[in-house]
C-alpha cells in the first residue's frame, strides 16, 4: 500500500504530469461522448451534464478502472439516467481508493433541451475524503454544463465544475476545486467523430484531452485519444450487442505503466423491446 501511496504521489506531483482529481477516471474514454451526438450514452454526463439531455433510453452503467495495477488506486463508478418528458434525470457514484485513503462523491443531475440548438444541465455533488486514522471531511459541490449545436456537424459546450467551493476539513483550509471546461465535437460522418476539450482546474496548467471515435461495424466502435495532462495515451474499443454494451480500455503512461478499465451499459428500453420482439 506504501509503495501505491508513493507512485501516486509522484502521478500527481511529477514533473511530467499534473495534478488531477483523484476520483476521477484516468481514461477520459469514458466520457468522449459528451461532445458527440452520435457517440454518447449514459456516462457521458459525468462530462458535461447537458449531454444527459440527448439520452434516448433509460440506462445504466458501471465502470472500473485499475489505475497503473496498483490495488490501492483502484477506481468504481456508477451512472444512471432516466428519461422523462420533463427532462432527463441522472445519478452517479464514484468511489476511488483503498480503506487507508479513498475520495466517494455522489451526484444528482437534470438536464433539458431548449430548443433544437441548445441543451443544459446540472448537478449536485457530495464528496467526502476518508484517511485512516485522521477521520472524513465532506463538501457539497455544483457542476453545470451546456450545449451548443452549431450545425449537423458541429457542437461546442461549456461546462463549471465547483465556480463557487465550499470549504472543509478540521481548519476549513480544504477547498472543492474549482475547473472550468470547453469543448468541440466534428461529427465527419455517421462513422467517424472526433472531440477536443480544453480544461483549466484551479491553480493547474492547461489540460486537453482529444479523441476520435470509428464504428467499423453497427456492434463495433473503437476510440484513441491523448491526454496532455498525463502524457498519456488510451484506446477503447466497444462491442454492443442488442440491450448491453461492453466497452474494454486501457491508458499508457510514461513513467506509471498501464491502466486498464472496463465499462458496461444496459439499455432498459432496447431490453424491453427484445422481449416484446421474442413474445
Amino acid at each position: 500500500m506504501k509503495r501505491s501511496l508513493l507512485l501516486f504521489i509522484i502521478f500527481l506531483k511529477g514533473s511530467v504530469s499534473y495534478c488531477q482529481a483523484f476520483n476521477e477516471p484516468v481514461i477520459p474514454a469514458i466520457s468522449s461522448g459528451a461532445y458527440s451526438s452520435q457517440f454518447s450514452n449514459v456516462f457521458s454526463f459525468t462530462a458535461n451534464q447537458a449531454s444527459l439531455a440527448s439520452l434516448k433510453n433509460t440506462s445504466v452503467g458501471i465502470y472500473n478502472e485499475k489505475r497503473f495495477l496498483l490495488p490501492g488506486l483502484n477506481e468504481f463508478l456508477a451512472a444512471f439516467g432516466l428519461v422523462t418528458t420533463h427532462g432527463n434525470f441522472g445519478a452517479v457514484i464514484k468511489y476511488a481508493g483503498a480503506a487507508s485513503y479513498n475520495e466517494t462523491s455522489f451526484g444528482f443531475t437534470h438536464a433539458r433541451k431548449m430548443g433544437k440548438a441548445l441543451d443544459v444541465g446540472v448537478q449536485i455533488n457530495y464528496h467526502r475524503v476518508s484517511i485512516d486514522e485522521y477521520g472524513a471531511a465532506s463538501a457539497i459541490g455544483i457542476e453545470i454544463g451546456s450545449l451548443f449545436h452549431l450545425s449537423n456537424d458541429w457542437c461546442a459546450g461549456i461546462h463549471l465544475a465547483n465556480p463557487v467551493s465550499n470549504r472543509f476539513g478540521i481548519d476549513k483550509k480544504e477547498k472543492l476545486p474549482s475547473v472550468y471546461t470547453m469543448g468541440l465535437g466534428y461529427r465527419a460522418s455517421d462513422l467517424v467523430a472526433a472531440c477536443m476539450e480544453i480544461i483549466k482546474e484551479e491553480d493547474q496548467p492547461v489540460q486537453i484531452n482529444m479523441s476520435v471515435s470509428y464504428q467499423f461495424l453497427p456492434e463495433l466502435l473503437a476510440k484513441i485519444g491523448l491526454t496532455t495532462a498525463t502524457s498519456s495515451l488510451w484506446a477503447a474499443i466497444d462491442f454492443a450487442r442488442k440491450a448491453y454494451q461492453l466497452e474494454l480500455s486501457a491508458s499508457y503512461h510514461p513513467q506509471l505503466g498501464v491502466s486498464p478499465a472496463m465499462l458496461i451499459i444496459f439499455d432498459f428500453k432496447t431490453f424491453s423491446k427484445k422481449q416484446q420482439s421474442d413474445e
